[in-house]
């Protein structure tokens, strides 16, 4: 499904938990700043696509009000420092953000999607997935694997197999894909990819931890990278 965002549907195409961490854990065990804040995050439109992609998914659980700040230490000598575990399967990795490492990888899944376009002479893309992270098809999922995996559920979304003059609009949506967040329940976890729009390099700059059932909370962590 596709969607203004302001949040109108448009009318294009066709569509055991796990206890989360303390306060500030995760945070802490990579190095952040325990209740320090991530600065500049909740101002990007990726914030604002998790926001919407939390209302969609998971109604009634409580938004996280900011990103806690997870900061990565440089390597001594100019070396490129090793990624830094937040807690199991995430990690941080230098300019491309945080990083999920998968115990398995499966093909044919189909999450659950939304579909959000933003501006109208040049429109960028965002997508929120919801679903398995195995769905990605990769054990190791980082900015790159997912932008690439939003593109290709957003090729098959606009492409109407009956209208070839569908597939270059297919074409120029997946390529236009800049923000994607990507929900698993079931594990407890989410991750938030964007495009750079000059450079067009990927990074996941926020990962979240989602609390049980019971809890109906929603935790964030934003990069704070001292190596930049």
């Amino acid at each position: 499904m596709m969607m203004g965002m302001d949040g109108v549907r448009e009318p294009v195409g066709g569509p055991g938990d796990r206890p989360m961490d303390g306060p500030g854990e995760a945070a802490r065990d990579a190095g952040g700043q325990r209740g320090a804040f991530a600065p500049g995050v909740t101002g990007r439109p990726i914030w604002r696509l998790l926001l919407r992609g939390l209302g969609v998914y998971l109604p009634g659980w409580e938004a996280p009000a900011g990103a806690h700040q997870v900061v990565r230490q440089p390597a001594p000598g100019g070396r490129r420092a090793a990624p830094v575990w937040v807690g199991p399967p995430a990690f941080l990795d230098g300019e491309a953000g945080f990083g999920l490492h998968l115990p398995e990888r499966r093909r044919g899944l189909e999450p659950d999607r939304e579909i959000y376009v933003r501006g109208r002479e040049s429109p960028s893309f965002g997508l929120v997935v919801a679903g398995p992270s195995a769905a990605i098809g990769t054990r190791v999922v980082d900015a790159a694997a997912l932008v690439r995996f939003a593109r290709r559920l957003t090729f098959e979304e606009l492409l109407d197999a009956g209208d070839a003059d569908s597939v270059p609009y297919a074409v120029r949506g997946a390529r236009a894909v800049e923000n994607v967040v990507f929900l698993d329940r079931a594990a407890g976890v989410g991750l938030c990819a964007e495009v750079e729009p000059t450079t067009r390099a990927a990074r996941c700059p926020v990962y979240v931890r989602l609390g049980d059932p019971a809890e109906r909370t929603v935790r964030a962590y934003g990069t704070a990278l001292a190596d930049r």
